[in-house]
């Protein structure tokens, strides 16, 4: 190709150039699924309650794919993917198309259809389920996705196992692809990614060991797309941004170099995002690929030392915008990257792309017309992302529109400028805080004594994690509320009814320590940045958090303040209805940080120290208004840790320290629970010590109690309820496996620091299974205290 000059003013392409080169290629990693108003959600829970045949809810997820492949077009993306797609997950898709399928579900070897698909996902058997399965079955392992708030069903290994070509998917959507005009790039996750984030039970067994076990049929998968007419093959990569032991690191050259034979025609694309390479970059450009994309907006400040390492038969995609955020690129930062790169590579050998996989990203801001205006500028979901990546490639080349790029900067500065941002006194507080705020007056030791005593609960007490079923009648009432077709008055009377009808319902059942049931709240995030000063809220902004289950986080725009209580009405009008303790339940300060679109204009650590202080007000009202047990839900917490173990120091520190600022401004009196669901928790079981949470509810029942082994070697000085019911799978466990589980955890912790709840809250089930379950969970509870001889604490 003939290079011409170009000017640059300020980093970023003049709009008089003259001479250019041709557009930079442009690609996109993965878009998300669930379809701009959650069609797929829709259409797949309409399968599972029988109102939807299986052909019919293939044909919707036909037809979602078809309109993102052409919007895809239609936004100038040159390589567009295919397999990106997934009625569940990515990963379980992949577990299918390798033939791993756990024994337990009875696969006959056939190809995986998506009612097997689903049963892995969700369980299957027993009371409560729907699936048709004969067998109980429990469901696979979940967990979040690196730092995100997406959960991935774990790969299940073992010595015995073996792969084989399990599923016809990324055939199929190719195919489909081809048919409609769209030659796209297949998206398949890579095999060291598989078997790293994979799991097995067997001491001693090192999954590693199955590579050459697996690696074949990884090769059969490419020869196929090869054969079927594919150009690119996009694998991901994405532990090459973990800190990986030489053995796997090992791994890579030779499994590559099986993949790259297995197809020579085939072009492939290594794909890692979430980080910076480090020490796995030299390591990366010596595998034999065609081309390697970075994650630029985490990884921007290696980009030099990449670009010096960049191999003459290697096209480098450079990830400038950002796929897990909202705000608008700012083009004449990324320009600067991609100058960088065009005056070191060429453009034949760079490609522009967003960092990750829009997966992440709400689906447009096409639906938001009543959004605030002014916000709205400083915005980019998915679609406009898109947009972004193409006009970044023409703006590199110097023939991009100059008014695209005008109009960017003045968003761009709109928003660093905007006085709805800043507020100088929510700055002063948090500047004012000092090391005792972030500590309770007395020991757990002593406030242990002294909350035995305020509360007087038997051994073994059971609560719940705090949400009650949202049945379609209280999403019902609350969409014609917000629409102006309910009034004020009716919509408080009928919240009212259905928490006193909920009150009554734990009575019954016979729980210890009760909850309001959130009627009135939508989502634990959300609910709370509703009410808080510095946040902004979307009426289309879905995104997957798993399954089927789609989250809409709300955006934080500016300095965050609690201008009104937010809880303290509701918990105390359900306290009003019972003798027994009714929990204030509140969404703790890393999670509302980490499960919303975070502003990207000053640390986390300021944002968080924010909310933590608007929690810390509300924790205190509801202590003045007589509330003696209130829940901190930290879920994210772990979420939240880097993916380098050299940076978590940092990062637990300001974190901990934003729970304990939240927790730390009652009495000794008041016991402060926290809850934590579907994470590892040995390496930072001395931060969740820290804590210094006088009670910690925690997931256990899909692992079978394997994650209170941190607990347990850690000797966790508080008190556990480790989680008896899988609230993710309809599946309802008996009285005797809950009771099997707490027998577990009672072999390895003291009786009288254990607790009994369910693994979350129970918002996504229905009243019949909660019913059963909790009944279960009860009788499970007073079974170990009649075995523990029940006491009452004096």
């Amino acid at each position: 190709m003939n290079k011409k000059t170009m000017r640059y003013e300020n980093g970023v392409p003049s709009a008089n150039t003259a001479d250019v080169d041709k557009n930079i290629m442009t690609h996109n990693l993965g878009f998300p699924r669930i379809g701009e108003r959650r069609e797929l959600k829709r259409a797949t829970e309409a399968f599972w309650n029988g109102s939807l045949s299986l052909d019919e809810l293939k044909s919707a997820g036909a037809e979602l794919r078809r309109q993102h492949w052409l919007l895809q077009k239609q936004s100038g993306i040159d390589l567009i993917p295919s397999n990106d797609f997934s009625f569940y997950d990515q990963m379980l898709d992949m577990s299918c198309l390798l033939g791993n399928i756990p024994a337990r579900f009875a696969w006959d070897g056939a190809a995986v259809d998506l009612p097997l698909l689903f049963q892995i996902a969700r369980g299957s058997g027993g009371a409560g389920c729907a699936c048709g399965a004969h067998t109980p079955a429990v469901a696979s392992e979940m967990t979040k996705w690196f730092d995100t708030n997406y959960h991935y069903i774990v790969p299940e290994f073992h010595r015995a196992t073996t792969f084989q070509l399990g599923a016809m998917k990324p055939f199929d959507e190719f195919s489909e692809a081809l048919a409609l005009g769209f030659r796209t790039k297949p998206v398949l996750i890579g095999p060291l990614t598989y078997l790293y984030l994979g799991k097995s039970h067997e001491v001693g067994f090192d999954r590693l060991s199955l590579l050459d076990r697996l690696l074949p049929v990884y090769e059969e998968i490419l020869r196929r797309l090869a054969g079927l007419g594919a150009e690119w093959v996009q694998i991901d990569e994405p532990v090459l941004a973990l800190d990986l032991a030489a053995d796997w690191q090992a791994a890579f050259p030779a499994a590559f170099q099986a993949l790259r034979g297995a197809a020579p025609s085939l072009k492939l694309m290594l794909a890692t995002y979430f980080g910076e390479l480090r020490d796995n970059a030299a390591l990366a450009f010596r595998l034999p690929v065609d081309a390697l994309h970075i994650d630029l907006t985490r990884g921007g400040s290696e980009f030099d030392s990449i670009l010096d390492r960049v191999p003459e038969n290697i096209t480098l995609s450079l990830g400038v915008v950002d796929g897990r955020n909202i705000w608008k690129n700012d083009f004449e930062l990324s320009c600067a990257f991609l100058e960088k790169a065009r005056q070191k590579l060429g453009a034949a050998r760079m490609m522009v792309a967003p960092s990750c996989s829009l997966l992440h990203c709400p689906v447009s801001l096409r639906n938001e017309e009543s959004m605030d205006a002014e916000i709205r500028e400083w915005l980019a979901f998915a679609e406009e992302k898109l947009s972004e990546v193409t006009e970044l490639s023409q703006l590199a080349c110097g023939n991009g529109n100059a008014m695209a790029l005008h109009d960017n900067q003045v968003a761009i500065r709109s928003r660093l400028g905007s006085a709805r941002v800043h507020r100088p006194e929510v700055k002063r507080r948090s500047s004012a805080v000092t090391p005792d705020d972030s500590r309770r007056a007395s020991s757990y030791s002593v406030r242990r004594e002294k909350q035995r005593s305020a509360l007087r609960l038997p051994l073994f007490p059971t609560t719940t994690i705090g949400s009650f079923p949202q049945t379609s009648e209280v999403r019902s009432v609350r969409r014609r509320f917000k629409k102006g077709d309910v009034s004020e008055a009716d919509y408080i009377s009928f919240l009212k009814e259905k928490t006193a009808e909920c009150v009554r319902f734990q009575e019954e059942v016979g729980l210890d320590v009760l909850v309001h049931g959130e009627f009135e709240r939508n989502d634990m995030v959300e609910y709370f940045g509703e009410s808080l000063d510095g946040f902004l809220f979307t009426a289309n902004g879905w995104v997957q958090s798993y399954g089927s289950r789609c989250v809409k986080p709300p955006v934080i725009f500016g300095d965050v303040q609690r201008p009104r209580a937010m809880t303290v009405d509701w918990s105390t009008y359900a306290q009003s209805l019972t003798e027994r303790p009714m929990k204030g339940m509140l969404t703790g300060p890393i999670t509302i940080l980490q499960w919303s679109f975070v502003r990207d204009d000053q640390p986390r650590r300021e944002t968080a120290r924010q909310i933590a202080l608007a929690i810390r007000d509300e924790v205190q009202d509801l202590e003045r208004a007589g509330i003696r047990i209130i829940q901190i839900d930290e879920p994210a917490l772990r979420e939240g840790l880097p993916l380098r173990r050299s940076d978590w120091a940092v990062y637990l520190d300001w974190s901990s320290e934003a729970f304990r600022i939240s927790a730390s401004g009652v009495r000794d009196e008041t016991q402060i629970h926290t809850h934590m669901c579907y994470c590892e928790f040995n390496d930072i079981i001395d931060t969740i010590a820290a804590l210094d949470a006088d009670v910690i509810s925690i997931e256990t029942s899909r692992s079978s109690m394997e994650l209170l082994g941190a607990f347990v070697t850690f000797d966790y000085p508080n008190e556990i309820g480790p989680g008896v019911w899988d609230i993710h799978s309809p599946r309802v466990p008996s009285a005797e496996e809950m009771r099997s589980l707490l027998r577990k955890a009672v072999a390895v912790l003291p009786v009288d620091k254990l607790w009994v709840n369910p693994d979350c809250g129970l918002k996504t089930r229905g009243w019949p299974e909660v019913t059963i379950a909790l009944g279960h969970m009860i009788a499970a509870a007073r079974a170990l205290r009649a075995e523990f001889r029940e006491s009452v604490y004096a």
